[in-house]
């Protein structure tokens, strides 16, 4: 099939992400026909450098033999089974790796299909064990100015930035906006320029925030050191480890959004990891997956299980239908 006749078809019927309506006429999608390594390559075989690796996921390359034969195993085994009441071995060993893999002191994983949905867990969750811990007046999540958490409702509601909220803006709940640093993206930012931001302006305004909010905010959630969408925004290691500390100390879970820095994008396994910072959340997904599978998960610190016993109004009530 040629790659107009697709394209053709294609602006016909689909509805893209992220795109103009009026700017298909002149720039209309690129139609791909196979992927290797790095590249993508179009119906008349040109190769494209996928510099932005699909939006963040291909950490591993394109059509990497070793992963692209373990799902077709994996598939032809089990595709697909409901997640409550049931189990496999391919679900308990990740877990398994993944704790293993994370820094000390993660006790559960929680799995979903995509990041928003790893976020909306992970609020759900901070605020249910709110609710059955008699701390019912913490309802109000503090996240950055600039940031980017998703856009399912919940999520939405905490990104700092107004292109994508603005439009939704009331059916939002409201969030407690903190100011973060920004360090320029077009110059170097080495470890020494991160570091300084723990005695910037915005770290003091931060924290004085948080102190004056702390008995309604459930949880601080933040992208570390990095704000992807927000135009690759570096906020820094000090900034980092300085506002999560404040929200630990004033008992704020911390849910760090590793969605677009896990999975080795800064270097490090975990971005947290360059603070030493231990979020009582981490939510996981595009590198997770290497983009070949719509797929997340979220981390949850030991102990953060326990609200959720003593019987069946205390359970989470939370089903997406591929969680796992």
């Amino acid at each position: 099939m040629s790659g107009p006749d697709l394209v053709e078809r294609d602006l016909r019927i689909i509805w893209h992400p992220a795109t103009h309506f009026d700017d298909q006429e002149r720039l209309p999608p690129v139609a791909i026909s196979r992927a290797s390594g790095c590249w993508l390559y179009d119906s008349d075989g040109r190769a494209i450098l996928d510099a932005i690796a699909s939006w963040w996921t291909s950490v591993h390359g394109h059509c990497a033999p070793r992963i692209t034969a373990a799902i077709t195993e994996a598939a032809g085994r089990l595709d697909h089974v409901m997640f409550a009441g049931f189990t496999h071995a391919a679900a308990v060993e990740l877990g398994e790796a993944l704790l293993a893999a994370a820094p000390p002191g993660y006790g559960r994983v929680f799995y979903a299909d995509c990041g928003s949905a790893a976020v909306e867990i992970a609020l759900k969750i901070s605020f249910q064990a709110r609710q059955l811990t008699g701390e019912a007046a913490r309802t109000r999540f503090a996240t950055l100015d600039n940031s980017y958490h998703g856009e399912t409702l919940g999520a939405l509601a905490l990104c700092g930035s107004a292109i994508y909220r603005s439009t939704f803006a009331p059916l939002l709940m409201p969030a407690l906006r903190l100011p973060a640093p920004a360090h320029p993206a077009h110059r170097r930012a080495d470890a020494e320029d991160l570091e300084l931001g723990a005695d910037s302006p915005e770290a003091d305004r931060a924290v004085a925030l948080l102190e004056a909010n702390a008995g309604e905010l459930s949880a601080l959630v933040v992208e570390p050191l990095v704000q992807c969408a927000g135009k690759m925004r570096m906020t820094g290691t000090g900034f980092y480890r300085r506002i999560a500390a404040a929200a630990q100390r004033l008992g704020i879970h911390v849910i760090a959004d590793e969605i677009a820095v896990g999975f080795g994008r800064t270097g490090r396994l975990f971005a947290s990891e360059w603070a030493g910072v231990r979020p009582d959340f981490l939510c996981l997904s595009k590198g997770l997956s290497g983009g070949v599978l719509p797929f997340s998960t979220v981390l949850i610190r030991e102990g953060l299980d326990r609200p959720f016993r003593g019987g069946p109004e205390r359970s989470f009530p939370h089903s997406h239908t591929f969680t796992g």
